[in-house]
């Protein structure tokens, strides 16, 4: 047990303590705002306030646990050791800064309730965040820091033990198509074989034919490759599956069609899958519980995980909304756009909702990056830089989630490279 002694017990002092020293560290924690408890206790302990109140243990800490709500917050971003921090206190600390507070700061998003400039999809840009501002997106800072944390409990307590963590690889991968030609009704097939020949695309118009007529597999019909490197490697595939109506946002087939419900449910068979939400769905609990129900209906058991990479967060409304429905776990938190740890970490945490100041039950799973990014680098400096994630993931026994398309590993994408990186980051020789 670690006593901690602080003058005021808040819910943002017991979400960051949990979060670091119980979730992460495995390490019992119980608080104290008694003095002469914490002098008496002949344990492993610390204090966290303003002063030191004797020879223990100290972390100095600043205002922000401490406060409700959310404001202006000032930052300045230092080096420290091997990676960067902010919020510093005096050198009267064993720490140069609030590693509670930063932590919060990073995993409640806090700045994403502040004014920001919005993409052109209305979401919570990449390069409004501090991480990027200050040059320690790529980085997985807060796993950095409790890492040297512990370091530092153990030199003061050598009794103490921690948990086994290690480094593990996973993989998303999101279905808004499941089929490219198949299943797409008269109409837009029609008019997807129109726009074919207007743009010259005389190959893609002699494939549709050959689907329809069951002469050749539908090209977004990747599944059983995926699942044959589940089966012979042992890999975490995860995969979410898009149910929602057919609108401006979302373009996908029926769900009612039998061979897209066929489809998930040969998946489900070998993998955890999940929901890959619609655009009405992130801001309209309505529109969540109609996908709800058509996913459960589907594998007939209850919604487990979801994602939605491509729309607004929505924060922390929509994920108040999956707190609502009771749906454990969210894989959105990300950008699509870049690499890099949105929250700072690669290890799941827990949401805290700063509106209502309550640590949540959703349990959200940070990605590192997006297929999308594959637009953006060169395929040696993609795999250059994701060799140097998984080390520095490993060091710290990280997690190292990537989402990708079903559609990535078609003929009608760079699938050889796709396949390549997949590959890669699951150690697949």
């Amino acid at each position: 047990m670690l006593l901690i002694y602080t003058q005021k017990v808040t819910p943002r002092i017991t979400y960051a303590f949990k979060h670091i020293c119980t979730r992460v560290l495995g390490i019992d924690i119980k608080f104290t705002s008694k003095i002469e408890e914490f002098i008496a206790y002949d344990g492993m302990k610390f204090s966290y306030g303003k002063k030191r109140l004797g020879n223990e243990m100290f972390f100095q800490n600043v205002d922000l646990l401490l406060e409700q709500g959310f404001s202006d917050v000032e930052i300045k971003v230092q080096d420290w050791d091997n990676s960067k921090c902010f919020f510093s206190v005096s050198e009267n600390s064993d720490l140069p800064f609030d590693v509670f507070a930063a932590s919060f700061y990073l995993l409640s998003r806090y700045e994403e309730y502040l004014p920001h400039v919005k993409d052109s999809y209305g979401r919570f840009p990449a390069l409004e965040s501090l991480a990027s501002k200050e040059g320690f997106l790529d980085s997985p800072v807060i796993d950095i820091w409790i890492q040297n944390f512990s370091n530092l409990l153990f030199n003061k307590f050598p009794e103490i033990s921690f948990s086994k963590g290690k480094y593990q690889s996973s993989s998303l991968i999101s279905v808004s198509h499941v089929f490219n030609f198949k299943n797409k009704g008269l109409l837009r097939s029609f008019s997807g074989i129109v726009a074919d020949l207007t743009k010259l695309k005389f190959s893609r118009i002699r494939d549709r034919f050959k689907v329809l007529l069951r002469i050749k597999k539908d090209p977004y019909n990747v599944f059983d490759d995926l699942i044959f490197l589940v089966k012979k490697h042992k890999i975490n595939l995860k995969f979410m599956f898009q149910l929602s109506n057919f609108n401006a946002y979302d373009r996908n087939i029926n769900h009612n069609r039998l061979n897209y419900r066929e489809i998930i449910k040969y998946v489900a068979d070998y993998s955890i899958v999940g929901l890959r939400l619609g655009f009405f769905a992130i801001s309209d609990i309505e529109a969540l519980k109609v996908e709800k129900k058509r996913f459960e209906n589907i594998i007939h058991g209850p919604l487990q995980n979801v994602i939605n990479t491509k729309y607004n967060l929505l924060l922390p409304e929509h994920y108040g909304f999956l707190n609502e429905l009771e749906i454990p776990n969210d894989y959105s938190m990300g950008y699509p756009e870049t690499i890099g740890f949105r929250a700072g970490t690669s290890l799941p945490f827990l949401f805290y909702d700063i509106n209502l100041e309550i640590t949540t039950p959703l349990k959200v799973h940070p990605y590192v990056f997006h297929s999308q990014v594959t637009r953006i680098y060169d395929a040696n400096e993609l795999q250059e830089i994701v060799l140097k994630i998984v080390k520095e993931l490993k060091q710290v026994k990280g997690n190292m989630l990537t989402i990708f398309k079903n559609r990535d590993f078609s003929e009608y994408a760079n699938y050889n490279f796709h396949y390549s990186l997949l590959k890669q980051i699951h150690e697949i020789q």
